[in-house]
């Protein structure tokens, strides 16, 4: 017997709008502004709102749908996870529901709202830290959720990933190995994976016996940005010897602006990145990275949420692990 559900009337009072309101932020939330989307989304979250899977005015009957939250489409490595899930996902007749949350915890919990409300069979997602909220949103959805990019201990998700801690340390071992002593680390948006990678070289160039040394703009990684804290650092740690950059555009910047100075490399500094991008491995000479699955990850995640989604049994703790590639920047 089906209980009494919530209507897209009783969320319209609540918001302060109209039914057509609601019906079109449902539908689709880009054409709402963004102060009535922020009022909907709100009231979403706090009654825990699902459509009906038989209301076509809120959902499309015609494919199921699996939820993505990504938190930057202006990054290649997130573009290569999409890639994987779609790769699984168009050849099983699903829809990909795909969101940004900027890096933000507050916005990750509303657009995990936002998502769930459209009736979706499944959800991936590239944090595995969330809000109190978002937990009981998640935990209530009833649905399989994925959490990709890192390992987590967390029970009773789908968790696909490889261990960035262990990754920052072992490239700063392979740049310690080289003959470097003053290496320093580049981050980015002081996100968990990039303080795990972080940890990693802390504790690799503390058991060498050399101090640890960083630089964080808390900016969504480029090129331009990765010059800009070359630029910085040769003034903050003038004896640096070697960079771990914590993305392949930031460690593309370095390299540049170590050719405009006219800085050897590797022979004065050596330089690693992260993930292994397309633009780390056409720079001359060619960049020292990570390599990491990303396309794997977005594909193995997607094969077993859809098992979960059908009741298969299937394993829910993936380490799909790294590697690494001296390039020639080491």
């Amino acid at each position: 017997m089906k209980t009494q559900r919530i209507t897209l009337d009783d969320i319209a009072t609540l918001a302060g709008v109209t039914k057509m309101t609601v019906s079109r932020y449902l539908r689709t939330p880009e054409k709402v502004k963004t102060e009535t989307a922020e009022k909907i989304a709100s009231v979403i979250a706090e009654i825990g709102y699902v459509p009906d899977s038989d209301n076509t005015t809120t959902t499309n009957q015609s494919q199921p749908r699996i939820g993505v939250l990504v938190p930057s489409f202006n990054n290649q490595i997130f573009a290569d996870l999409l890639a994987g899930i779609e790769s699984v996902t168009s050849a099983h007749g699903y829809q990909t529901l795909v969101v940004n949350y900027d890096y933000n915890a507050q916005r990750e919990e509303e657009q995990i709202a936002t998502v769930l409300a459209f009736n979706i069979k499944g959800l991936i997602l590239t944090e595995s830290v969330h809000t109190v909220r978002a937990e009981k949103y998640l935990n209530a959805a009833n649905i399989p959720v994925a959490e990709v990019m890192g390992l987590t201990e967390a029970s009773g998700r789908i968790n696909v990933g490889f261990d960035n801690y262990r990754a920052g340390y072992d490239m700063t071992s392979m740049l310690l190995a080289s003959g470097k002593q003053r290496v320093i680390y580049f981050g980015s948006m002081s996100d968990r994976r990039d303080e795990q990678r972080y940890a990693g070289y802390r504790d690799a160039v503390e058991a060498a016996g050399f101090p640890a040394g960083r630089i964080v703009p808390n900016k969504v990684s480029s090129v331009s940005i990765g010059t800009g804290m070359m630029t910085l650092a040769r003034q903050l740690y003038p004896e640096m010897d070697a960079i771990l950059c914590t993305n392949d555009d930031l460690a593309v910047g370095v390299l540049q602006e170590c050719q405009a100075a006219g800085i050897a490399v590797p022979q004065t500094m050596a330089i690693a990145g992260f993930h292994g991008l397309e633009i780390g491995q056409a720079t001359t000479p060619r960049l020292a990275s990570v390599i990491t699955p990303r396309f794997e990850m977005g594909k193995v995640a997607t094969e077993i949420v859809l098992k979960k989604i059908n009741q298969q049994p299937t394993i829910e703790q993936v380490n799909l692990h790294y590697r690494l590639s001296m390039g020639a920047t080491i």
